[in-house]
């Protein structure tokens, strides 16, 4: 299985890819949503444990439902995005790993511990959410996540009711190359990693 990607394709998904701000007027097909899923979906998470919901808002009201939770700096880029999805997570979760952990009782791990499924669902919807960016990115589509939301507001909008959490938002479309900044520096390995 360890066959290393070509560069063109390291290209598109790591060092040419861009975090985008502004979006051209080319819509984002449902049949392509359920494509970036199906992708997404095959990421790892902690025994199969997939804690990551999304919404895929996409339409003028879902729009105005989001336009309240924003900050200012990303109001203009989510209202114009063709897509912006919502990554949530399930707080219950683990009442789907009889389902997607059959090997034994996984559910149990996390019933017993209401600290240990939060930080478990948290951790692996927002790897998920990292997932969904390249599932994008291998599809030729570009995006733009953000984390300036006022959670609550999102939260009430969207998944009242139930047992979602939103985690952060991803804009998703075909991006406007003329709006982007200059790439930013990144840390070098000898600041950001040490060997052990």
């Amino acid at each position: 299985m360890s066959e290393a990607l070509t560069p063109t394709a390291q290209q598109t998904l790591f060092t040419d890819a861009r975090t985008h701000n502004g979006w051209l007027a080319t819509p984002v097909s449902d049949d392509t949503l359920h494509e970036i899923y199906d992708l997404m979906k095959w990421g790892p998470t902690s025994a199969n444990c997939s804690p990551a919901r999304m919404v895929f808002v996409r339409s003028a009201a879902g729009k105005e439902k989001l336009r309240p939770a924003l900050s200012s700096g990303n109001l203009e880029k989510t209202m114009t995005a063709p897509v912006t999805a919502i990554v949530a997570w399930d707080s219950e979760f683990y009442e789907r790993l009889p389902e997607l952990f059959p090997h034994g009782d996984a559910r149990s791990w996390f019933t017993s511990s209401p600290a240990l499924a939060e930080e478990t669902a948290f951790r692996n919807s927002a790897m998920q959410a990292a997932y969904l960016i390249f599932a994008c990115r291998a599809l030729g589509l570009d995006t733009g996540p953000m984390s300036g939301f006022d959670r609550e507001k999102i939260d009430a909008a969207f998944f009242t009711g139930s047992t979602l959490k939103s985690n952060l938002l991803i804009n998703i479309g075909y991006g406007d190359a003329s709006k982007l900044y200059g790439r930013l520096p990144r840390l070098s390995f000898s600041d950001a990693c040490g060997l052990a």
